[in-house]
């Protein structure tokens, strides 16, 4: 699964607990008309792909779906979800390019008019 948008935060990676775990969050809001902002975790080797990344850049990040149980002091039984980043990429953004040219539309152009039909077709297919 994938979600795009653009970067709102990059979080500084966080440490936990006597066994080293690492956590870094990113912010992306969407754009669309709605726009969502989507917190994804990145953990333990993966925090370092965000290095390179800033507020603002377009991207692309391949995420997983995380879910857990959790029984509190109580006995209830409860359910927590977490979107786990391991890849991610930028986008560019397509009005930005510049380099591929506006295709005109077709009834821009005018029909050849001086066929004849007897002329010899030296197409190769």
């Amino acid at each position: 699964m994938e979600v795009q948008g653009r970067i709102k935060m990059v979080g500084e990676t966080q440490t936990f607990g006597s066994n080293g775990f690492r956590k870094r969050e990113i912010v992306v809001t969407t754009e669309e008309q709605y726009p969502q902002h989507i917190m994804v975790e990145f953990v333990q080797d993966k925090t370092d792909l965000l290095n390179s990344y800033q507020v603002g850049q377009q991207v692309k990040i391949s995420i997983n779906l995380r879910g857990r149980e959790w029984v509190n002091p109580q006995g209830e039984t409860k359910y927590f979800n977490s979107i786990q980043g391991w890849r991610i990429e930028a986008l560019q953004a397509e009005a930005a390019e510049g380099n591929v040219p506006p295709v005109p539309p077709a009834d821009a152009f005018e029909p050849a008019g001086d066929l004849k039909e007897d002329d010899h077709d030296d197409l190769p297919f």
